[in-house]
């Protein structure tokens, strides 16, 4: 059995971690000068890092080729050499000890986890405990972890991670050194995809690869278990409409065709558009969706061009130009009221059987 695309392109080091520049940095100057913290909390949204980043940490902790060359520990990284190195990649390094909070959140988890602490580490120089999705811990347990953050022991390094960082308590909060992690760009997305299938021999259109991109929502590892089912199709070149179908979801292109159309109040054609696209099978829940993410953009494009660079992080080349010329033609009252009225029909699509037609009733109000 074949490991998942997402576990088989795990960032191994602290420069392949893609887009926490600050983090990375941070993590580099202080892994370089022997000033690693014994408490972090990693906080942000799904699949960006967090827990990759907990691993490398560990790794730099113990990495022996940089506890012993001097001008190697200068580069800030381990080694991925070394005895520990590969034990903690491969997942059976004694010392390094990963807790899911959300099935072990109890105080007598911790209390069995304080216990674990004392002891020195087995074979390394230290003992790393990484408490995954730490906000379902229950309030006892909060406290009695407290306890262990405040008196650490020398060997012991803690990193907590989560998704709701506004659940942790500002008691932990104080003990700890935070990081947030920020949401993937689509760009950066991409990129790394790119070199998956280029190292995999996987013929795979950029449009595809930019839908996938899209679809992941900020998240590495969703783009990659997205890659992964898209790619189990044999096919010797996977294109775009495939990628739609499989999905459920449309490239920029279809978006930026229907809302050209919702721009220049071309009716007619906005109808047109949308009976082609129920015919070839398009799920039309997401693509109001995505039109109303795009026309948002538009929208905010048009009244703030100094949100420029933001976006560009976010679309391709093409579809960014496309994008500005929006921007630059769009009445704003219309568009705001446009979205107001399309956010109200995506609700009513979500649980309706008729998507199609909630869909045409508001192109018909709309587009006068």
């Amino acid at each position: 059995m074949s490991f998942a695309v997402y576990r088989r392109y795990r960032p191994q080091t602290v420069s392949e971690l893609l887009g926490q520049t600050a983090i990375t940095e941070t993590i580099k100057n202080a892994a370089a000068s022997d000033r690693l913290a014994h408490a972090y909390l990693f906080y942000g949204p799904r699949g960006c890092g967090k827990t990759s980043t907990a691993r490398i940490i560990a790794k730099l902790a113990n990495c022996e080729k940089r506890l012993s060359d001097p001008e190697f520990k200068k580069l800030g990284e381990p080694c991925n050499e070394c005895r520990a190195c590969r034990e903690i990649n491969e997942g059976r390094a004694l010392d390094v000890i990963e807790i899911d909070a959300a099935s072990n959140r109890g105080i007598d988890e911790i209390r069995a986890l304080k216990e674990g602490i004392r002891l020195s580490p087995t074979s390394y120089k230290y003992k790393v405990f990484i408490i995954d999705e730490v906000h379902q811990l229950t309030k006892e347990a909060f406290n009695a972890l407290l306890k262990t953050l405040e008196e650490p022991p020398a060997h012991a390094i803690f990193i907590l991670a989560t998704t709701e960082y506004e659940k942790i308590p500002a008691t932990i909060l104080s003990r700890v050194q935070r990081f947030g992690f920020k949401k993937a760009t689509v760009k950066k997305i991409v990129e790394k995809l790119s070199m998956i299938a280029k190292d995999s021999n996987i013929n795979i259109s950029p449009e595809a690869l930019t839908l996938i991109g899209s679809a992941a929502d900020g998240s590495f590892r969703d783009a990659e278990s997205l890659f992964d089912q898209v790619t189990s199709m044999e096919d010797k070149e996977i294109t775009l409409s495939e990628v739609e179908l499989l999905l459920g979801k449309t490239g920029d292109r279809k978006i930026i065709e229907l809302t050209d159309k919702i721009i220049k109040n071309d009716l007619q054609g906005a109808l047109e558009f949308l009976h082609s696209a129920d015919e070839a099978g398009n799920n039309l829940v997401q693509l109001t969706k995505d039109t109303i993410h795009w026309l948002r953009k538009a929208l905010v494009l048009s009244l703030n061009p100094r949100i420029e660079n933001l976006l560009k992080e976010e679309l391709t080349e093409d579809s960014f130009q496309a994008l500005k010329e929006q921007a630059k033609t769009l009445n704003p009252q219309k568009i705001a009221i446009v979205l107001k009225n399309l956010i109200q029909t995506y609700s009513e699509m979500r649980t309706s059987p008729f998507a199609a037609i909630s869909l045409e009733v508001f192109l018909v109000e709309n587009l006068k």
